[in-house]
Parts: structure tokens; sequence; C-alpha cells
């Protein structure tokens, strides 16, 4: 196969984007779009080399997956040791379990489904997964798995048939991406059957590229229709970068931007236009033959400064990252990926000892810190104390306290899905209404504790704004509709409106000030009496409060006061809530103002002699610590001193 010095500038592309996005840069909101420019790259040059050897008749599922193993398990396996060794003196249990399922599933090429399966509301960030990006190692993979077969299969029985089966593949999967990214987008990420269209356009441009008819070589020959394609294929990559963010549902009908862009750059780029000599600059190239090393190293390096740093971290710090990333790559390419590509080197039996090996090694390592609960033995009695508030059964424990489910709903359901016991058939004067997302269900447990006739109608990561509909949460506008008719009906005393106001959910299009009054002003003209107060945000720590304590070895009985790196923020929410609430006559509770001094807030509570840390996770209520919250809330509520 003929190299194309284009391709590598493309990879370039596709791994300098990524990088930048998971670094945070903020004209990269949408870098995240070069995974999917990988994909069609593979697409195209494994389609490419199975069709030809099929066609010369030497085509080997053993040689084909005897390849994929040298390209890709030993720089694998060298960055998974590298953050295996971090990982052992860094990471606290709770982080070191994630860790050790994540071992697990990329030594099965399955980490797409992990991640899938734990990528939930209650989940440590993403950012903070050192071995996050292999979800799309995994997605290649098992589409690899299954491509060549599917090839052999129809170039013995119907081999004219191979196109029109790659564009019936490719309509389908978009169909389901599509779906997916409005109904499941979590599964729709990260699962093969709403990628696998991806690789099939690259596929299908190697099929016509193999064997194009007078007119496809016509089309392709054409010096102003090549120069005007391959520079519009740019364009829509540089467009999604720049345009897409986190609101932007995907993989869907807008992903067609950056593969079909990559599509009309592999197609029609070349040395002879424009497009094909930029993407062969020197330096871009050389970045592209190291992209697959420099993709490797990027996210362990990224995620292992923030958990060290969660507080402290900003663009001149993740520059410094992305050149050492950059550095680590050039040597794991020139002393590890051209070695184990060389077959005089390196035989067949090693390459796959190696592989089986390096599995059962990872696999090992990673099962037995599943059972451990991240080594947990590592760590002191007190420590373990501490831990034990950011564990798997703490969050089932705070699901059930938090009514998840029946007065919680879940991303999965909607209005019909609350709990009749989510509010009482006779209502006194005095009904409190919790009106909210997960942070107002950690709220109500203290609420209900104190206030007996309280209704709770709160759902995940969905703010109590009226026309508030993110694509990332489906069914949080109906469910607020509901919400507002219950509270018209109810005509409760008093309605709390709290949530994780400074959730990027919100978005940048979020009118949060306009929203909030205008919700308020529905919420009179159904309950003219109730009196509405807006509760600020929770102080918030990353990756968890007990995370920080144990990093900053403070005791839960110190009842100290520890630095919040997200406080800025939710004071920045705080005002126009304030704001909001001056305008609409309404009353605003600061909860930084009640447990913080300055950017300090306090860690842990005492509830007849129970300490717990103020929040069990990264900022959502203990047991005591919803108590405490609720019992000033009331004091105030109540005009009391």
């Amino acid at each position: 196969m003929k190299y194309r010095a284009e391709i590598d500038g493309l990879r370039a592309i596709a791994v300098i984007t990524v990088m930048f996005f998971h670094a945070g840069f903020k004209y990269f909101h949408g870098g995240y779009i070069g995974v999917d420019i990988f994909f069609v790259i593979s697409g195209y040059l494994i389609t490419t080399i199975i069709l030809t050897e099929l066609e010369e008749g030497k085509f080997s599922l053993v040689l084909f997956y005897e390849r994929r193993a040298r390209r890709i398990i030993p720089p694998l396996f060298v960055v998974m040791a590298a953050s295996l060794l971090y990982a052992w003196f860094w990471l606290l249990p709770v982080d070191m379990r994630e860790f050790s399922q994540s071992l697990v599933a990329v030594s099965s090429f399955s980490s797409n489904i992990l991640f899938w399966i734990t990528s939930g509301y209650w989940d440590t960030s993403n950012e903070f997964k050192p071995l996050l990006h292999t979800w799309s190692l995994a997605v290649e993979e098992q589409y690899y798995f299954l491509f060549p077969l599917f090839l052999m299969l129809l170039w013995k029985y119907q081999k004219q048939w191979i196109f029109s089966s790659i564009l019936m593949l490719t309509v389908i999967s978009l169909g389901m991406a599509q779906w997916g990214a409005y109904n499941e987008p979590i599964a729709a990420f990260y699962l093969l059957p709403t990628r696998v269209w991806e690789l099939a356009i690259g596929a299908g441009i190697g099929y016509l590229f193999l064997h194009r008819n007078p007119e496809i070589e016509k089309i392709l020959s054409h010096k102003l229709l090549k120069e005007t394609l391959s520079f519009f294929g740019l364009i829509l990559i540089i467009f999604a970068v720049i345009i897409f963010d986190e609101k932007t549902p995907y993989p869907s009908l807008y992903t067609l931007f950056p593969t079909i862009g990559t599509g009309l750059l592999i197609t029609f780029s070349s040395s002879e236009t424009m497009a094909g000599r930029l993407l062969s600059f020197r330096p871009l190239v050389f970045i592209g033959l190291i992209s697959y090393s420099a993709y490797l190293w990027h996210q362990p390096l990224f995620a292992f400064t923030r958990l060290r740093n969660p507080e402290n971290t900003d663009e001149l710090v993740f520059t410094a990252l992305i050149l050492l990333s950059l550095v680590l790559a050039y040597f794991s390419w020139l002393y590890i990926e051209k070695p184990f590509r060389d077959k005089a080197a390196i035989n067949r039996k090693s390459i796959f000892t190696l592989s089986l090996s390096g599995s059962l090694i990872f696999l090992t390592v990673g099962f037995s810190g599943h059972l451990s609960n991240g080594f947990e033995n590592r760590l002191t009695d007190d420590q373990k104390r501490i831990m034990a508030f950011n564990s798997d059964e703490t969050k089932e424990i705070y699901k059930k306290l938090y009514r998840e489910e029946q007065c919680l709903l879940s991303p999965r359901q909607t209005f019909t899905d609350f709990s009749s016991d989510c509010f009482y058939s006779n209502y006194a004067n005095n009904t409190i209404f919790i009106w909210g997302d997960s942070h107002a269900a950690a709220l109500s447990y203290g609420i209900r504790k104190a206030h007996q006739e309280t209704a709770q109608l709160t759902a995940s990561g969905c703010l109590p704004l009226t026309g508030y509909d993110p694509i990332s949460r489906p069914y949080c506008q109906e469910i607020n509709v509901y919400i507002l008719e219950k509270v018209g009906e109810l005509k409760p005393n008093t309605l709390i409106l709290h949530a994780n106001w400074s959730d990027p959910l919100g978005g940048n299009d979020l009118d949060l000030r306009q929203a909030l009054i205008d919700t308020i002003l529905l919420i009179r003209s159904k309950s003219p009496t109730t009196q509405v107060i807006i509760v600020g945000g929770v102080p918030q720590w990353m990756p968890s409060l007990p995370s920080v304590l144990l990093r900053s070895h403070i005791a839960l009985d110190d009842e100290a006061l520890v630095y919040s790196g997200s406080f800025e923020t939710i004071r920045s929410a705080d005002n126009i809530l304030k704001d909001a609430a001056h305008f609409s006559n309404s009353d605003f509770i600061s909860l930084l103002d009640l447990f913080c001094k300055e950017k300090e807030c306090l860690s842990s509570t005492n509830i007849e002699g129970n300490y717990e840390p103020f929040t069990w996770d990264y900022g959502h209520l203990t047991k005591s610590a919803s108590l405490l919250t609720a019992n000033k809330l009331l004091e105030i509520i109540n005009g009391q001193p």
C-alpha cells in the first residue's frame, strides 16, 4: 500500500485536538472529534489492506491479528505498566479500585463497556480516570474482530455485495447513533453499534479506491474538484472542533461533519492540493507517526496530575503535559513501536506470547485490586473510615436515603415514575416542597427529618427551571412541567429550589437568571401564596471530599475548614441566583455564607458524636451535613435568630 503523508497529517490533527480537548483548552470544546477522525482513517487503511490481500489470495486471519497485536499491544502495555506504578503510590483505594477495573477491561478490549456501565451520575469525574481514553481502542478492536470475518464471508459468496453491505451497515449504525444520542447518550457514545458507521465510512472509501471505475477515476483526477473538496473537508473538521461542545448530541448526524470531512481529505487530498500540502507539513507528519503513542500517554499524565493536585491545574501545566506526552510518544515509537513491528527482530510466537502473558498479568492485578477494594490494606483504620464514605456501599446507602428512582428520578425515568410517597394526600398549610436535582434530594433527607410534611420531587441532572431541556438529560423538561403543575395543585407554604447550579449541563447558552425568574413567575401564577426559597450550591471538592481529607491528612473530628477549588464557580452562580431572587421578590440563602470562610469550607460535621464528611463524594451532603443544613435553613425560613 502506497504511503500517504497526508494521512499522518490527519492523524496529527486528530491527536492534537483530542489532547487539547482533554486539557480543557478554551477553543477546543469539540476536540473529542479527533477520535472520529481516527475511526475513519482506521476503517480506510484496514479495509484497503484486507481487500488487497483477498484479491491477491494471501489474506490470513492469523497474520491480520498478528499485525494488530504488533501495532496495538506493546506500547499499550508499557503505558498500562507505568500507570499501574503511579496508581499504586498515588491513588486512594476508591480510585485504585476503579483503576483496577479498567486494567481488566483494557486487557480484554472491553473498556468501552466498562465506562458505559460506570459513567453514571454518581461516579468519579471522567477526567480523573487514567485509562478512560482506551474506550476507543476497544471499539476498534471489537470492530476488527468481526469485520475481517464479514469481508471474508462476502468475498467468498457474494463479492459484488461488499460495497452495498458496507453502505447498509453505515446507514443502520448512523440511525442507531442518532436515536441513541437523544435517548441513551452514554451507551451511544461508548458502544460499537453506534460507532461502527464511522469506521464503515473509511471502509467504503477504501473499497472505492480499489474498485474505481472510469467515472470515479475521472472525478478523483479532476484538479479543481480535488482542490475544492479536500479544502472543504478541512473546513468541516475545523468547524466541528470550534463549534461542537458537551451539549452536542454525539455521535449523531452532527458527527457527519468530522467524518465526512475526514473522508473528503482521504479521498481528494494529495501533494497537488493545498489541503494535502498542509497535511504533509513535516512537523505534522512527524506527530502523526507518533500519534498512537501520544494518544496513549496523554490521558494518564492528565489524570494523575489532576488527582495529585485537583484544585490547581491551568493551561500552562497542561501545555507542559502535552509536550511531555509528545516526548514520551517519540521514545515509545522509536524503542517500542518500531522494534515490535519488525518481524525479523521479533517473531509471531513472541508477539502472541507477550500479548497473552501481559494480559494475564494485568487481569490478575486488576481482579486483585477490585476484590481487595483498591488494595485498601495500605491505609490506616482512620483512613479506611474516611474512605468508607466514598465506597460503592455508601453510594447504595445514599441512593436509598435520597429515594432514588422514587422521588429522585434517574436519567432513564420520567415524571410518571414518581412515587406517591414523594408527597402526601392531606396537606397542611406548613407543607415544604423541594424541587431540584440530586443535590436537592440530598438536602431533602435532612428537611424530611426535621419537618414531617415535606414533599420531594427531584430528578438527577435536572435543574428546577421550566424550559430547561438539556440534550444529555432526557425527560427533564417533561419532569419540570409536571412538578410545576404539582406545585399548583398542592400550593405548599414553602417551595425550596436547590440544585448544582454551576453544573455544566446548564450550558453556555442558558441564561440562568432569566430562566429562574421565568420559573418563579410561573410558580406565582399557580400558587400565589407560596414562599419561594432559592438555596445556593453546596461547597464542592474534586474528585471527592474524602479523597481531599486523606491527601491533606485531616481527620473527621478536626471539623476543619478545607479549601474548595470550586468556590469561585459556585459563588458566581450564587450571585446570579441572588439577583434573580431580588428581582422576583423571592428569598435566597447561600450555603457558602453558612459553611465557608473565604474559599475554605466546613469539611466534617458532628451529630450526636457521629463525625461524617460534609459531602460523601464531590458535593452530595452526608446524613449529618444534610441535617445540619436543614436545621439552619429552617431557622432562617422561620425567622429564628
